[in-house]
Formats: C-alpha cells, structure tokens, sequence
C-alpha cells in the first residue's frame, strides 16, 4: 500500500481504495474507469496502480477522488480541496 508519505508499505490487509499514481486519482476498487483502463492497456495501468488503507491516506499521499465511481466526494473536493481535506484532519 501507498502511505501517507508516498512510501510503498508491504501489508497483509487489503486496501480499502486503488489508485493511479501517475495520475494521482484514487477509488473503489470496482469502479469502471480502473477496470476499463486495465483492460485496454494490459500491463501499463498496472504499473502505476496502487492501494490505500482509507481516504485520509489517500488525501494526504496528495490523491483526489475519482470523477467516475466518486462522483459525488469528486465534486465537492474539486468546489474546494482545502475544505474537503480539513473533514479528514489534514
């Protein structure tokens, strides 16, 4: 999993979240868009994909919701990054 320090950390629990690290976008594990993604670039999403543990990890690794299967997390985050990052502590 990807920390909240933008380390790799080796775990036994699965994370919560999946993201892209090169687009720095994280969100459920199902959500289409990943799936999509992987499927039409078989071996090259997967070397930028990563997991977290919870939102506020994911936030503070300086990720943001997915526009996709986030939707609703998506558009409050991006009316204001600042006030949806406090909700968490960061």
């Amino acid at each position: 999993m990807l920390g909240a320090d933008g380390e790799i950390y080796l775990s036994e629990t699965p994370g919560e979240l999946g993201g892209n690290g090169k687009m720095k976008i994280y969100g459920r594990l199902d959500c289409g868009t990943a799936l999509r993604s992987m499927k039409t670039y078989p071996g090259e999403y997967q070397k930028y994909r990563v997991f977290f543990a919870d939102e506020k990890t994911a936030l503070a690794a300086g990720y943001r919701p997915c526009g996709n299967c986030l939707r609703k997390k998506y558009n409050e985050y991006m009316a204001d990054p600042e006030k949806y990052k406090e909700k968490f502590g960061l």
